[in-house]
């Protein structure tokens, strides 16, 4: 029987993951999940693609929806949800919507640590704000500050295999990988490799999930998430096995297709 083994949830998107025991899975991703991101003087997103020292800091949820920012050798930063008194309008791989902008002590400190102009933006409103690709999406739809989908699903078997193949590469000092290098919110364990592939729909404890696209994977996944040092790998390794089109994958992306609650131990069960 297959399982979940983890769950984890990033508070501010390309910061550092946090584990968590269980949480809450709402229409647009796990509760706590990537409501907070930064942008650049242009109003586009900043993630680990280019700000790789993004990973060297930690966020935690507050019960209100705000976060505390912690980093080394700095003060922690407490972050309190701004009014919605003006929309901010940003934009994430292309696509602009609206978000609320966090106050300027918050743009300060986060632009001191990585030593340029970013401001902190939160999504307050993501019931409407940006809807699923409406390839993959049914209308109505939305998603967190996500790349694309509400939820990534990773498997251990799957990691297991990837890093045998890394190991018989050219670059087997980088590996075993570990699991954080993909930032998943779901891990899945006692699968075959690779098993998720074939999956359409399952559910995680009593949540249902419709397994909707494999996940695209980019340069923040050869980013040491404790060091924020790049390597090679896996981008190496997946585009000699694991090429789809144009895309590099590994994992799944997931639209809830319910509510609930998902706790690590919670069975995973494969309904098409």
């Amino acid at each position: 029987m297959s399982a979940l083994r983890s769950v984890h949830v990033h508070p501010v998107k390309s910061l550092a993951a946090r584990s968590v025991r269980e949480a809450a899975v709402e229409p647009w991703g796990l509760a706590g999940d990537r409501r907070w991101m930064l942008v650049d003087a242009a109003d586009r997103a900043v993630t680990q693609r280019q700000q790789p020292r993004l990973a060297l800091l930690s966020a935690r949820a507050l019960p209100d929806g705000g976060v505390v920012v912690t980093a080394p050798g700095h003060e922690p930063l407490t972050v309190p949800v701004p009014d919605p008194v003006a929309a901010l309008p940003v934009e994430l791989h292309g696509k602009k919507f609206d978000v609320v902008e966090a106050g300027p002590a918050a743009h300060a400190w986060l632009g001191a640590f990585l030593g340029t102009e970013v401001r902190l933006v939160h999504q307050d409103a993501p019931s409407y704000r940006r809807p699923v690709d409406p390839a993959y999406g049914r209308p109505g739809e939305t998603v967190s500050l996500a790349d694309g989908f509400p939820l990534l699903l990773t498997a251990v078997a799957s990691l297991d295999a990837l890093n045998t193949l890394i190991a018989d590469g050219d670059h087997p000092d980088e590996g075993p990988l570990p699991m954080d290098r993909f930032r998943p919110n779901l891990v899945v364990e006692g699968t075959e490799p690779w098993e998720e592939d074939g999956w359409r729909r399952i559910t995680v404890g009593d949540v249902p999930f419709r397994v909707v696209k494999p996940c695209g994977r980019c340069v923040v996944t050869t980013t040491d998430q404790r060091t924020a040092a790049r390597g090679k790998e896996p981008l190496r390794t997946l585009a000699r096995h694991r090429r789809r089109g144009a895309q590099l994958v590994f994992g799944q992306n997931l639209i809830p297709d319910g509510t609930g609650t998902v706790r690590a131990g919670d069975p995973v069960r494969v309904l098409d």
